[in-house]
């Protein structure tokens, strides 16, 4: 149901501008990373908002290149929605980004949380949480690990776009699990973790000692590394945590 917000006679009138800056955010934030344009119906859709006064505050955004309306009529984002994206990239603290969601993801699974980034051919461990059982699989911040061993570089490999196996059915499957691979006592599973633009940002995993953490397990726990590694590539590129 559509509920356009009139703005009560006794507001004022900065009182007013603020319902019409809240109304153009609500149009820019309708766009999603899979929404090359979207239609005036849609829009209006999304945002809760009458298709008249989406009309006219898209007119507005796009008077500053915010959004631009295509030969069809369909809408998009503009040049100016894609500065912003990119200085909010260019300046936000990754590590500060990551953490939480680390400590969240081994709050859920009882294991270590680490996020990988590739630099050349190594992985580099940029920010960890360890778990809450004794026994676990330790790595320091800042470490450099091997591309080619272990579930997080397979998936930097697979997802920067490494020909053949097994990097064609990791990048069908979305994730990777390792047993012992560069390490035969550990085990983990890993996914990608994406920014602005879908470009590859690094690995998000969970490991720890191979006698507890099995294949079944591991499998386990799939969903929640899948879940996770989605809801950080929404924080990355800016569009919130879904």
């Amino acid at each position: 149901m559509i509920e356009d917000i009139t703005p009560d006679s006794d507001e004022s009138p900065a009182e007013e501008g603020v319902v019409a800056v809240r109304r153009a955010m609500k149009i820019l934030e309708a766009f999603g990373v899979d929404d090359a344009h979207l239609t005036l119906a849609e829009l209006s859709r999304r945002t809760g908002c009458h298709r008249s006064t989406v009309l006219r505050l898209a007119r507005t955004l796009a008077m500053d290149d915010y959004l631009a309306q295509r030969p069809d009529g369909t809408w998009r984002l503009a040049r100016a929605a894609g500065w912003l994206g990119a200085c909010y990239q260019a300046t936000f603290n990754i590590v500060e980004v990551v953490q939480p969601v680390l400590r969240e993801l081994s709050v859920a699974t009882g294991e270590s949380a680490t996020f990988y980034v590739r630099e050349g051919k190594q992985r580099i461990c940029m920010a960890r949480v360890e778990g809450p059982k004794s026994i676990r699989h330790h790595v320091r911040v800042g470490a450099a690990l091997p591309l080619e061993l272990g579930s997080p570089g397979r998936v930097l490999l697979a997802f920067s776009g490494e020909a053949g196996e097994p990097y064609e059915s990791i990048r069908r499957a979305g994730y990777m699990i390792s047993l012992g691979e560069r390490d035969a006592e550990v085990s983990s599973i890993s996914a990608p973790v994406y920014g602005i633009n879908w470009t590859l940002q690094g690995a998000i995993c969970i490991s720890g000692p191979l006698s507890r953490l099995t294949e079944a397990v591991l499998l386990g726990h799939k969903e929640s590394i899948l879940a996770t590694a989605s809801r950080l590539s929404r924080s990355m590129m800016g569009v919130g945590q879904g």
